[in-house]
């Protein structure tokens, strides 16, 4: 890297990047940490008539999604209308107050009153969420320079998976801890509530982008709306469209790994927690590869190759399940031992990484095409669609699984599923391939031709 190309790390020393970047990271930890432990404490430890261990996991999961469903069109409008930092303090001041309810749950005697409290804390973890999110999206075109918002998004996309990940991994070793499971968690959740607060704190004032807006409460009509703005736009529409593809895609691997792990790869539970790892760090390589090869530009070429990569390892990996030995079950460190399931953990690092080539050039897409003065609300209407595809890809999956489909069987469908996805784009977005060729013979600078900021 030449002197005088965009270093995103070096956005991790300066105030108008890093505070939002650790509260963004300790946000999402803190999602997944209480999430994944609520999940595995209702699975496992309680005994709830109402909430079997089947289904536990599908109830939670739900009720975090549906505020962003119901409530990302009223979000976005607060995100225009409202000076950012002091949105983002009150929303950090939500989840410390969310988090002291649910540490109080999570140490309750009585399993159903436990379960309710539990649940209802994962709705509004939810909606403390749905209203983060289109701040996040529309703030980094305000405080970033145009060759380093690739870099910004790649970062931010990358950190988002790497907490996932960090989240779920401590969530299942901390509810597992005998005897101290629920008070371990409880404290780690107001532990990274109380980070993200205090990293806040230290976001620079961001000036509203529309303070005339007037606030329609309704979120059924200001949904409807939002999705129309996005429609009005051909460009940002198919934008919105591939990003909540790839959540549609992502969601079919994540919700299936625990079968999977157990069923096709003979793993025990070690080994789902080690898919969840190479998947989550391969879309955080992915998305910083993606600012090393478009140095630093909107190169909205990747695309289709990203798209590409997600189809071959994801065919590649069914035709590996296809191969692999019968075995007793294994734990992850005798999983990795054995050469014959090496094929299995690069087929997923590197279809993760694809999808990371493929949706950083999107969201950055999705900022600099977007009015200034709409561009909050329309990151509510991809919030919006990527709940939408994300319920839409659970009830998919488990139709195809209901009528036969084998775990392998439903990961080459997604995988040629992907492809036709790709056609689409490109029909609407003739640009990408131009670009990619472009790209790839190396001419001159990359222009995002229609993607150009309107700002």
């Amino acid at each position: 890297m030449t002197a005088t190309e965009p270093q995103p790390f070096a956005l991790l020393r300066q105030r108008r990047f890093a505070p939002f970047f650790w509260t963004q990271f300790a946000g999402a930890a803190n999602d997944n940490l209480f999430k994944f432990a609520f999940t595995v404490m209702v699975t496992y430890q309680l005994q709830i008539s109402w909430l079997p261990p089947a289904l536990a996991g599908l109830v939670i999961g739900a009720l975090f999604i549906a505020p962003f469903v119901l409530f990302s069109a009223t979000s976005g409008q607060l995100a225009d209308k409202l000076e950012k930092s002091r949105l983002m303090r009150a929303v950090k001041n939500l989840e410390l107050a969310i988090m002291a309810v649910a540490a109080v749950g999570f140490l309750l005697p009585q399993p159903d009153l436990q379960a309710g409290l539990l649940l209802t804390c994962t709705f509004l973890m939810g909606l403390h969420s749905t209203v983060f999110g289109p701040v996040k999206y529309a703030l980094l075109p305000q405080v970033l320079g145009e060759r380093e918002l690739t870099g910004g998004n790649a970062l931010v996309e990358s950190g988002t998976f790497v907490a996932i990940l960090a989240g779920n991994l401590a969530g299942g070793l901390l509810i597992a801890l005998p005897g101290v499971g629920p008070v371990a968690v409880a404290a780690g959740c107001l532990l990274l509530a109380l980070l993200g607060r205090l990293s806040v704190q230290f976001v620079p004032a961001l000036p509203a982008t529309d303070t005339g807006l007037k606030i329609n409460w309704n979120p059924v009509s200001e949904t409807a709306r939002n999705l129309r703005l996005a429609r009005q736009d051909g460009v940002i529409f198919s934008t919105l469209l591939g990003i909540s593809w790839l959540w549609f895609f992502g969601a079919v691997f994540l919700s299936q790994f625990p079968v999977f792990a157990k069923d096709v790869l003979h793993g025990r539970e070690s080994v789902a927690s080690l898919l969840l790892g190479v998947f989550s760090l391969g879309i955080a390589a992915g998305s910083l590869l993606c600012e090393r090869l478009s140095r630093g530009r909107l190169e909205i070429g990747l695309v289709p190759l990203g798209a590409l990569g997600m189809t071959l390892f994801t065919l590649d990996l069914y035709w590996a399940c296809r191969a692999l030995p019968a075995s007793e079950p294994l734990d992850a460190w005798t999983f990795m031992a054995q050469p014959a399931r090496w094929r299995i953990l690069a087929d997923l690092g590197l279809l993760s990484a694809s999808a990371g080539l493929f949706s950083v050039p999107l969201y950055t897409l999705m900022q600099v095409r977007s009015p200034v003065t709409h561009r909050a609300r329309l990151v509510a209407a991809n919030n919006i669609l990527n709940a939408l595809f994300m319920v839409a890809s659970s009830l998919l999956a488990g139709a195809l699984l209901a009528a036969g489909l084998d775990i392998p069987e439903l990961f080459l469908a997604l995988g040629l599923a992907n492809l036709l996805m790709l056609a689409l784009l490109c029909l609407r977005m003739p640009e990408l391939l131009q670009r990619l060729g472009r790209w790839w013979r190396g001419e001159g600078k990359s222009r995002a031709g229609p993607a150009e900021g309107r700002d």
